[in-house]
Parts: C-alpha cells; sequence; structure tokens
C-alpha cells in the first residue's frame, strides 16, 4: 500500500515539474535578426531595428515570435500571468500626414488574414470587428481618432479585446512618481518610448514612458479582465502595424517576455539607441525673426565661427576613439557599460562586495541604477587567458538568451586596464556550495537536485542543437551552475566556451576544461564535441546525487566507484548518505537518475546520448523510439544483469582496484566499448 502511495505522489509531482515546465517562456531581444520573430506583409528588419511598415500606402506589417507560446495552465482554463516589455516610435515620412498607430498583440495564428490596413491598425477587418470567435488581446497605441470605433482623442494607449473598440483607453502619457499632476507624451514625434504590459491575477496594467525613465509606479490603464474565453491554450504574440493614405513608420528596437520572470524587462538596453525624434515646433519665417537676423547677424558669424572651431575638434577626437577601437569592441557596442556606472555600482570595487574569486579575476557584487542587482568580473588585460576567456563570454554567452543560462548584461573595457563583464546576480550562489558546503538545513533536497539537473540539461540542449550555431561550453561542473533567488539553475562561466556552424565540428586541440569532468577523448585528442559536454554533466549528475567531488584525494575518481558499486549490486548505497538518511526518494528512480549519469560519462563517446536525448528521459517520454534515439533502450539494457556483467569484464575483481583517467587512456574500457557497440547494434 505505502509503495503504491509513493508511486502516487512522485506522479503527483512529476505531473507539477512538468506543467511548471512547458508553460515557462522567456526571451530578451536587445535588437532583431531573422529568427527571432517571424515577418509577415511590409514588416522587415534593418540594422536590426524591427521596422514594421515601409512608405507604402494601405499596407501591413506584423512580426511575431516564431512559435506559440503557453497562455493557460495544461488542462484548465486559467489563464498563465506575463510581463512583456518593449521600446517603440513611430514618425511620419517627410511629405506626408501623420498614419495610424501600431498594437501590441495575441493572436491564435501567424500570418495576416483576416486584418485590413488604416484605421483597423493591422488587427481585424470591417467583417470580423467584434467577433468574439477572433481570440485576440491587443494593446493599441493609436493616433488617429476614429469615430467608427469611439476613439477619445488622437493620441492615446487602448485595451482591445476581439474589436477594436477599446474596452479602456487613456491619452497617451504617464504619472511622474511623487506627482499628482499627468505627463502628456506624442506618440508619433520620432521619439522612443518603453512600454510595460503585466497580466496576473485576472489584472491587465500598461505603463510608458520616455525611453530610459524608470518605470512609474502608477499605471497608465489598469483594466479587470476575464481572458479564459479570450485567450486559447497556446497563442501567437507579437506587433501589427498599417498605413493609409496617410503614413508613418513602426519601429520597434528591443522586446522582453516572460510568464515566469517579471523582472526580465530591466535586461533592455536604454541606452545609446538610434532616434527618428522629430523637431517639437517646425521653424517658421515671422516678422520677428526676419527682424532679428539683420539685428543679430554679426553675433551669428561669430557662434558659428566657434561652433565650427569646436566641431572640428570633437570629431577629431571621436575618429581618434573609432581609430583605436579593436573589431570585436564595434560588433558587440550594444552591450557595453560605462566604466563610472559599474565603479559606482560596486563601490568602486571594494573588497567588502567581493562574492568569488575565479582563475581570471575577483567577481563583485553591484547594483545599477535604478536598483537592479548584477555579478561583475574584472579581468586584467595583460592576462592572455583572461582576455581570451573574456572574448569568448561577450561572443557566445552576450548573444545567446535562455531561462537557464546566466544572463549577460554587458561589458567594459577601460583603456588597456581592465576587462570587465556584467551579470545577473544569482542570490542563491553556485550549486557545489548547496551539495557540499551547506549546513543540513539547507541541503537540497532530492526533487530540488532533480530539478536543477533538468533545467541545466535544458540550457545545454540550448546550446548544442536550438540556437544558431552550436556552441560548445567546455567547463560544465557543479560551480558553474548558479542558483536565482527562486533556486532555479543558470549554467555559466563561458569562458572556454568556443562556437561553430551546426553542419561542421569544432576546430580547437587545446586540452580545456576541469580534472574529473573530462572526457578521455579529449584528454587524448584535445578536440571538444557535443559528447565531451555530455560525459561532464553525466559526472555533474553522479556528482549531485552522490554527494562526492569528481576528484578527491585518497579514493578513486567518482565515475569509477559508481562503477563498482553498480557491479556489486548496491546502487543505492551510492546516493548521498544526508539524503538517504531523509529517504525521500523512489529507490527506482534514483537508480534511473544513477544509470543516466553513468550512460553519459561512458567512456566510448558512441555510447553518450544526445542531451535532446536526456531532456526526454527527464521528461518521462519513454515510448518506444529507434534510430539515433536510443535512450530510454540503452538505460533498459544497461539495467540488465547480462548487460551489466559485460560492461565490467575490464574491472578487476578486487573490489579496491580502480581504474584510473590514464587507464582510460590506455584501453582498460575497451571490453566497455565493444560492448556497448554490440548493443546499440542489437537495439536497432
Amino acid at each position: 500500500m505505502k509503495k503504491h502511495q509513493n508511486q502516487l505522489l512522485l506522479c503527483i509531482l512529476a505531473t507539477i515539474f512538468t506543467t511548471h515546465f512547458t508553460s515557462a517562456v522567456d526571451f530578451l531581444q536587445n535588437g532583431f535578426d531573422t529568427s527571432d520573430v517571424s515577418l509577415y506583409g511590409n514588416a522587415t528588419i534593418e540594422s536590426r531595428i524591427l521596422t514594421l511598415t515601409r512608405d507604402s500606402s494601405f499596407s501591413i506589417g506584423r512580426a511575431l515570435y516564431p512559435s506559440r507560446i503557453p497562455t493557460k495552465q495544461p488542462n484548465t482554463s486559467i489563464v498563465l500571468p506575463f510581463s512583456t516589455s518593449f521600446i517603440f516610435a513611430m514618425a511620419p515620412y517627410e511629405g506626408f500626414l501623420p498614419g495610424h498607430g501600431l498594437v501590441f498583440l495575441f493572436v491564435p495564428h501567424d500570418g495576416i488574414e483576416g486584418s485590413s490596413s488604416a484605421q483597423n491598425l493591422g488587427l481585424l477587418n470591417y467583417t470580423n470587428n467584434g467577433n468574439p470567435n477572433n481570440h485576440i488581446l491587443g494593446v493599441e497605441f493609436d493616433v488617429f481618432r476614429n469615430q467608427e470605433f469611439n476613439d477619445i482623442n488622437d493620441n492615446h494607449v487602448g485595451v482591445d479585446v476581439n474589436s477594436l473598440i477599446s474596452v479602456t483607453a487613456y491619452e497617451a502619457g504617464y504619472w511622474p512618481d511623487g506627482e499628482s499632476s499627468f505627463e502628456d507624451l506624442v506618440l508619433n514625434n520620432g521619439r522612443n518610448y518603453q512600454v510595460w504590459i503585466d497580466f496576473a491575477d485576472g489584472i491587465v496594467n500598461v505603463t510608458m514612458a520616455p525611453v530610459g525613465m524608470r518605470r512609474p509606479t502608477r499605471p497608465l490603464l489598469s483594466v479587470a479582465l476575464n481572458l479564459s474565453q479570450v485567450f486559447e491554450d497556446e497563442m501567437y504574440v507579437g506587433f501589427t502595424a498599417s498605413t493609409g493614405d496617410m503614413i508613418q513608420s513602426h519601429k520597434i528596437l528591443g522586446w522582453s517576455f516572460s510568464n515566469t520572470n517579471f523582472s526580465l524587462s530591466e535586461g533592455l538596453i536604454t541606452e545609446g539607441l538610434p532616434s527618428s525624434e522629430l523637431p517639437e515646433t517646425p521653424i517658421h519665417r515671422t516678422k520677428g525673426f526676419i527682424a532679428g537676423v539683420t539685428a543679430g547677424i554679426l553675433g551669428f558669424a561669430i557662434l558659428c565661427s566657434i561652433a565650427s572651431y569646436l566641431f572640428v575638434k570633437r570629431l577629431r577626437r571621436i575618429l581618434k576613439e573609432i581609430d583605436e577601437m579593436e573589431d570585436w569592441e564595434l560588433e558587440y557596442w550594444p552591450h557595453r557599460i560605462t566604466y563610472q556606472e559599474i565603479d559606482s555600482a560596486t563601490k568602486r570595487f571594494a573588497e567588502e562586495n567581493v562574492i568569488g574569486i575565479g582563475g581570471n579575476g575577483k567577481v563583485y557584487k553591484g547594483v545599477l541604477p535604478g536598483g537592479s542587482e548584477v555579478a561583475v568580473k574584472r579581468i586584467s588585460h595583460e592576462n592572455g587567458e583572461g582576455i581570451r576567456a573574456f572574448l569568448a563570454e561577450i561572443s557566445s554567452l552576450g548573444r545567446v538568451k535562455h531561462r537557464n543560462l546566466v544572463g549577460l548584461r554587458g561589458w567594459c573595457k577601460k583603456d588597456k586596464g581592465s576587462l570587465i563583464l556584467v551579470y545577473d546576480y544569482m542570490e542563491n550562489g553556485s550549486l557545489d556550495k548547496r551539495v557540499f558546503d551547506c549546513d543540513d538545513n539547507k541541503i537540497l533536497s532530492y526533487e530540488d537536485r532533480i530539478r536543477i539537473l533538468k533545467q541545466v540539461a535544458l540550457g545545454i540542449l540550448y546550446l548544442h542543437d536550438e540556437w544558431e550555431s552550436k556552441v560548445l561550453h567546455r567547463d560544465i561542473k557543479s560551480s558553474n551552475v548558479l542558483l536565482d533567488k527562486e533556486m532555479n539553475a543558470r549554467l555559466g562561466d563561458f569562458g572556454l566556451a568556443r562556437m561553430h556552424d551546426h553542419d561542421k565540428e569544432a576546430g580547437t586541440t587545446r586540452v580545456v576544461g576541469t580534472v574529473g569532468y573530462l572526457a578521455p577523448e579529449i584528454v587524448k585528442s584535445g578536440r571538444a564535441s557535443t559528447q565531451t559536454d555530455v560525459f561532464s554533466y553525466g559526472v555533474l549528475i553522479l556528482e549531485v546525487i552522490c554527494g562526492r567531488r569528481p576528484i578527491e584525494e585518497g579514493k578513486p575518481p567518482l565515475v569509477n566507484w559508481v562503477w563498482q558499486v553498480l557491479r556489486r549490486g548496491e546502487l543505492v548505497t551510492a546516493v548521498d548518505p544526508r539524503l538517504r538518511a531523509r529517504w525521500e526518494m523512489n529507490g527506482e528512480e534514483v537508480e534511473r537518475v544513477i544509470h543516466l549519469g553513468l550512460l553519459c560519462a561512458h567512456p566510448d563517446p558512441k555510447a553518450r546520448p544526445t542531451m535532446r536525448q536526456v531532456v526526454k528521459l527527464f521528461e518521462g517520454k519513454n515510448e518506444n523510439v529507434s534510430g539515433e534515439e536510443m535512450d530510454i533502450y540503452l538505460l533498459e539494457r544497461m539495467r540488465n544483469s547480462e548487460i551489466l556483467s559485460m560492461n565490467h569484464r575490464g574491472f578487476s575483481t578486487d573490489s579496491g582496484s580502480h581504474p584510473t583517467f590514464s587507464e582510460i587512456r590506455k584501453g582498460v574500457f575497451s571490453s566497455v566499448t565493444h560492448s556497448w557497440s554490440n548493443t546499440v547494434v542489437e537495439g536497432r
């Protein structure tokens, strides 16, 4: 009876984990590539700016996140909360009257079918406007007053549900903190504005302000909405805009979205953005102007001379700075942060703010303007390895964005002194400290360890298969797995990472990494691959579950020790003794996880699963597969005593004899390799 109850509890926990796991969506786009959004109609990407409309009349432009995002909890009508922020600019083209606005929207389908241009904003059309089957939520930023839609004026923000008649609307602007007066904003003057849209507990809040300004506390719009009948289980999210006989441009300069991390918008870059701002008041010839020209011509000439001198001087200084900049600085300029800002955030790099010391320098805690906490790594410019690590981090981590990877906020180079990297701050430190160096009351539970291992696997899968280039981390270990304030795992420290095209192999043959996590083949050849990352991840699994470091003085290497425990049929005794004391896990599941760790850390790289197969195993997808997807079949064969017997022919019968990494390189595991090769062939 107790066994059935435990199994039922595990099923419930797995259901809760899967629900949260599959619903999480986080992305941050400081500039756009064609892989970031799907474009429809006249939408284009130019110089990493998303431009929805061009100077053509009666046209529509729409850009959507490439895949649907979950908007409801599975098998329920409960709508998931979300938070999004974006930076936009609207401006009329020269010689044209200002046109229509833009809309942030949720839609059930991609493309622009069912939408019209001009006053319909590319959102709906005459026939479907107001249809409850539209399943559309929009927040419009409109610059034209349409009587047919009951618009309040020609410069307003409104919330639309299945209709262009807004459920609530207000003139564009914001409420400054601490003041009772309202500040008007002109939507189509080319100025950059930041918008925040949140939904939680049935309330939609919309806030806007000039870019670079801290988010006002009081929202512009706050409306209670029941979205359970509006949202489908999954929706597309993005932007749409249109032109009529009046034309203007609609640009999106940055965008963040999350249904798990409402502070993700703090990562949007708000400085150094291109501007399309128009003069507030056009210059006209007046009587006063004509009179002033005559009286002030001498002074004007003098001012022109002074201005010309200052301009030439400034231009020479700028050209000199550009000439001295290195190629990588020009390539990654959007992530640059001023040294003064970093110096202030860390209180001039005070020693009391040191939170870690790495091989290339110290790491400090800092607080940026606005209250965002960050981790700041300072690397000496004279350290050759440090420079390589610095460039590796900004070229890989500076571009990849995933909820299970540490976010790189920016970088700074101070003359010829220091190279500085700024990351998201991880409140709960590194995984190794929570496994080895903490009190018993703070020790990670078995469920937490499994959840963290799954999250790390997802981050590695993104690096290997799901980003535009293949990224090899090359230093996966527990001290490089960091935990945020919700105890979610993020893989960090990309100082050894390398990128290459998906259809090519890595070119480097330098042996890099950490002893105890290195795959046998990388020790022999120095050539890294996705399978060497898988090996390191397998060691990480064993380390976290067994509570033993990969290499400990006077003890056999962790992987070898677990193999020997497995051979004796005492696998459960390998589990961290502090977990065994609580006995809060299912014995069969623990064995399955350890089997997975051993399989990932197998001496033959061909026998190791891919990270995609590892993720499928964690998700419990145990359907029969064929071809390369041999993960579950291999695990089942691995648990079979006959196969285990074959796998250990290469070990000594003396339980005190343990194979070393040098022995692996000499071929002690040749029989293991042969056995696994046969197993794979038989399984196909």
